[in-house]
């Protein structure tokens, strides 16, 4: 390896080579784009749909080595803050860059804790929502509409008023959450309740009924806060890539950030848990995995929860999930579909077929078994993936608004339509 390594091209159709610089692993578009420009002429680009092989950013929030089955946030292994920390903290880890001391992290507990109350004329709008309402929709919805109630939130470069609105966002998803989960039912919204902690609240504002204060099992908030934790980022996969396109334009986060709502709401980003458990349902019980094993050898069956666009190893987050799996199944009793996920894996897990095509189990293979043992229809599934990733989404979002190097998103086309068509009025067309 040279000081300065650079990657040769030769351009066939002229005989020219060029010597494009090698910088963390990648060369730059715009010096591809020198290769056989003229005036006549453009230069070469790439086409990559789905960004397969491209970058599009610099950034400093997450690592993954899908080879190796790695995550980290800001450098921390995703298996240590699992097991020792909070999602709030997690949430500062991400956005800052760094943990926070005592006073930081009592000062910004403090500031979500106070700020998960949204405006009555909010609740209106979703109160305005049909009564079978998806709850995605409505999260989309009503995180758009908060752009309406902090219009000082377009000012993206006044630090302080930027912080504002990470802090209002981070504490108010869980209220429009779990006000989507009771809409659904016909129940009355619950309120948030300041002395409970992050994941607690949550629970509360979802399954409160007539009691006076709820007091949640301390398992199934942990075992919340672990699912928050591992879903808080993960590069820049579709809804990240989404927030940083959309907040390219320079508009307000509430917008960005409900961009990210939109394409987590599409079934090939967020809803593989929910495909995870219509497959279990289908196979039925634990004797039918390997008939259902070899229809998928055949191709007369999809697994589903296996296999990762980034992951080439076992996903590291499926591993952590398995283990909350224990306790929140020790307080609603096992989910009767866990028998079969387990006989699913472990044949899976031992057949060349799959071993040699790297399909190992993924987040979504475990925690549709959780949500479903804590009595959330499907259909909440990715409410509770939106509602986490919300601090990823941040993070990723005040990165870019830093970043000088950014511009306005605007990927090239190649045309394939016509050409120098001539226009025949109307009524000559259909005389």
């Amino acid at each position: 390896m040279t000081d300065n390594p650079t990657l040769t091209v030769r351009d066939n159709r002229t005989g020219e080579e060029y010597e494009l610089p090698i910088t963390d692993g990648t060369i730059s578009a715009s010096d591809l784009g020198k290769i056989g420009k003229t005036d006549d002429q453009a230069g070469i680009a790439l086409y990559d749909p789905g960004f397969t092989n491209t970058a599009s950013c610099r950034s400093a929030v997450t690592f993954i080595d899908g080879e190796k089955g790695i995550l980290e946030y800001r450098g921390y292994p995703i298996e240590q803050l699992a097991e020792s920390s909070t999602y709030l903290e997690v949430a500062y880890l991400l956005i800052h860059g760094e943990l926070p001391t005592k006073e930081q992290h009592e000062k910004w507990v403090h500031e979500i804790t106070f700020h998960t109350f949204v405006h009555e004329n909010l609740k209106s709008l979703m109160q305005g929502f049909r009564y079978d309402a998806h709850p995605m929709g409505m999260l989309l919805s009503s995180v758009g509409a908060l752009s309406t109630f902090y219009p000082e939130a377009t000012k993206i470069s006044d630090v302080d008023l930027r912080h504002e609105q990470m802090v209002r966002l981070i504490a108010k998803m869980p209220t429009l959450g779990a006000w989507a989960f009771r809409h659904a039912q016909g129940k009355p919204y619950v309120y948030p309740d300041n002395d409970l902690t992050y994941t607690e609240n949550f629970l509360s504002m979802l399954f409160k009924m007539s009691e006076h204060t709820y007091e949640p099992d301390p398992r199934l908030a942990k075992a919340l806060e672990v699912l928050f934790i591992l879903h808080a980022d993960h590069e820049q996969n579709c809804s990240t890539n989404a927030v940083r396109s959309v907040g390219s334009s320079q508009v307000d986060p509430y917008s960005a950030v409900s961009a990210g709502i939109a394409a987590l709401y599409g079934p090939l980003h967020g809803g593989a848990n929910e495909a995870v458990l219509r497959m279990l349902k289908r196979i039925g019980s634990k004797d039918k995995v390997g008939e259902f094993i070899e229809g998928v050898k055949n191709g007369d069956e999809r697994l589903m929860g296996f296999g990762h666009r980034v992951y080439k190893n076992y996903d590291p987050r499926a591993k952590i999930i398995k283990k909350a799996c224990d306790d929140v199944f020790e307080v609603t009793g096992v989910n009767p579909l866990l028998e079969i996920a387990q006989e699913l894996e472990k044949i899976a897990l031992e057949d060349e077929y799959f071993v040699k095509r790297k399909l190992y189990p993924n987040v979504d293979f475990y925690s549709g078994l959780i949500y479903e043992a804590l009595q959330f229809p499907p259909e909440m599934f990715t409410v509770l993936f939106a509602i986490p990733r919300t601090s990823g989404w941040l993070a990723q979002w005040t990165e870019l608004v830093d970043d000088k190097e950014q511009k306005i998103a605007r990927p090239k086309q190649i045309y394939t339509g016509d050409r120098g068509l001539d226009f025949v009025p109307a009524s000559e067309r259909w005389a």
